[in-house]
């Protein structure tokens, strides 16, 4: 399974959208068995591993020495969700 979502509509389809967005990044955030990669509006490109959650509209990526990443849910330009 792969599946691709991309953010960028006007401002109520936006709203709409943001919403969607972060409950179906919940959603997989919470699945061990699917892997996600964040691209961001910056251009970063960051893989979460299965040592993920989702703290509000923060996405945070924890490593071995703890909290390895933090990213706004708002700096997110797409996920993509790939079945392990």
């Amino acid at each position: 399974m792969y599946r691709k979502f991309l953010r960028g509509q006007s401002s109520e389809e936006e709203m709409d959208q943001a919403e969607k967005f972060k409950n179906t990044l919940a959603r997989y955030i919470d699945y061990r068995g699917i892997d996600i990669i964040l691209h961001l509006k910056n251009g970063t490109v960051i893989e979460l591993d299965k040592n993920r959650r989702l703290n509000g509209d923060v996405v945070i990526k924890n490593g071995k020495s703890g909290v390895v990443a933090q990213i706004e849910i708002s700096e997110i330009q797409k996920a993509e969700f790939f079945a392990a």
